[in-house]
């Protein structure tokens, strides 16, 4: 069974806390992350690659000194110390000597310093993209992709522009591609292509997908639409129950389907509707106490959340959000 994003995390009542530990620049067989099955290999997994991070990462090993923890002190996954992602806005965070080949940065929408996440293998992070949409949809060559990520694409260095540019290659249709303003155009796409009964992936930020629906009417049986979060300051913001209701009328669908990522990940977990979302097998969510940042939650016990992401292979951190 692969790991949930808890329900709570849909609730639109509190700010929540979000830790995430993840790792990059280590030099392992990265089919082994891709191949993990079990709670034990998962484990084994990310307890190695947090030495290889306390070893090799001068911001992260300066933040386990400042907390007493030694490699000695972590037994099990729960016991890894989280880095707050503030550390990813001020510091540069790095576990490899290796050139940097791309660095990701965060839209800034939730305040004026953005993240930065500077990759040294970028293939780790194409290949789990691959992975993930492939085990949760199929192989990305059977869809038609069309992408709605105006405020993505009039930016630099957006992980998500990244990730679906290269789902666009992949999937060798020519009628997928980015559609930045041309609403009228998607429209007679996206219709034409459901007529011939093409499978299609419609992916777009949500005020963008409420544009569409505004100024065209569908009645879709072929096509994913995939939200990936965020009005981005263009719309009043709306809670995922009220949201997905106007797309399924809009589009015509029984569901909507939604992406979650962030720049400093490279994983990405997807729900399939009704706001649930699932991870690959090589990301995993624990819950923590939100008045004490050491204290793991039961299961079943809401609260913040750490996200663990071995594939990314960097050390972990923390984000203040409304969800």
């Amino acid at each position: 069974m692969l790991p949930r994003i808890p329900p709570f995390l849909e609730q639109d009542l509190f700010n929540i806390t979000i830790f995430i530990c993840y790792f990059c620049g280590i030099m392992i067989n990265s089919q082994a992350i891709f191949n993990i099955k079990t709670e034990a290999e998962f484990n084994a997994m990310a307890l190695s690659v947090f030495k290889f991070q306390f070893e090799n990462n001068l911001v992260y090993r300066s933040f386990c000194d400042l907390l007493y923890k030694h490699p000695s002190d972590i037994k099990s996954v729960e016991d890894i110390p989280f880095l707050p992602i503030q550390f990813f806005k001020s510091h540069q965070v790095l576990s490899s000597s290796e050139d940097i080949q791309k660095t990701f940065t965060s839209s800034g929408t939730t305040g004026n310093t953005t993240s930065k996440h500077h990759v040294t293998d970028l293939k780790m992070y194409e290949n789990s993209f691959h992975f993930a949409f492939r085990h949760f949809y199929g192989a990305i060559d059977e869809y038609v992709v069309l992408a709605l990520l105006p405020s993505y694409l009039e930016r630099e260095g957006s992980s998500l522009i990244y990730m679906v540019d290269a789902m666009i290659k992949q999937s060798q249709h020519p009628e997928s591609g980015f559609y930045l303003d041309n609403l009228e155009a998607l429209s007679k796409t996206l219709i034409k292509l459901d007529a011939e009964g093409k499978k299609v992936l419609l992916i777009g930020v949500s005020f963008a997908l409420l544009d569409l629906i505004e100024s065209h009417t569908f009645n879709l049986n072929n096509a994913i639409i995939m939200e990936t979060g965020g009005m981005k300051g263009r719309r009043k913001e709306l809670i995922r129950e009220e949201l997905h209701e106007l797309l399924k009328t809009g589009f015509g669908v029984a569901r909507i389907h939604s992406e979650y990522g962030m720049t400093e990940l490279l994983s990405q977990a997807y729900s399939k509707g009704q706001g649930v979302f699932e991870c690959p097998s090589w990301m995993k969510i624990i819950t923590r106490d939100t008045e004490d940042a050491l204290t793991i939650q039961a299961k079943g016990k809401t609260g913040a959340i750490n996200i663990i992401d071995p594939q990314t292979l960097t050390p972990a951190l923390l984000l203040l959000l409304r969800i």
